[in-house]
């Protein structure tokens, strides 16, 4: 059964780091495209970063703050976050995408507030 769980949210003052983990079942997520996206209230779900074989790509708003990474071992995806700011605050979704297959977890709350 194909699973994708994230956690590693919360609640976190302006500048602080927090590190989500991705962890996938039922398939490799090496062969696959593996994405973070984020939706605030109110917003669509946008791209914050993929990793693509060796590639890594960022949305503009993350480049220099965020950092995605993939554990091929404990087959796992990572998205550290570094300097982190109130419009960070989202919902995190970890997303596989392969071809015309694609997986999506359930999600993690980031908040970042005093």
């Amino acid at each position: 059964q194909v699973q994708l769980v994230e956690s590693g949210g919360g609640l976190v003052q302006p500048g602080g780091s927090l590190r989500l983990s991705c962890a996938a079942s039922g398939f490799t997520v090496s062969s696959y495209v593996m994405s973070w996206y984020r939706q605030g209230v109110g917003q669509e779900r946008g791209l914050v970063a993929s990793i693509i074989r060796d590639e890594l790509n960022y949305a503009d708003s993350v480049k220099g703050r965020f950092t995605i990474s993939r554990d091929n071992d404990k087959n796992t995806v990572y998205l550290q976050m570094d300097s982190l700011k109130p419009e960070d605050t989202a919902l995190y979704y970890c997303k596989a995408t392969r071809l015309f297959t694609e997986y999506w977890g359930q999600g993690t709350q980031v908040t970042v507030s005093l």
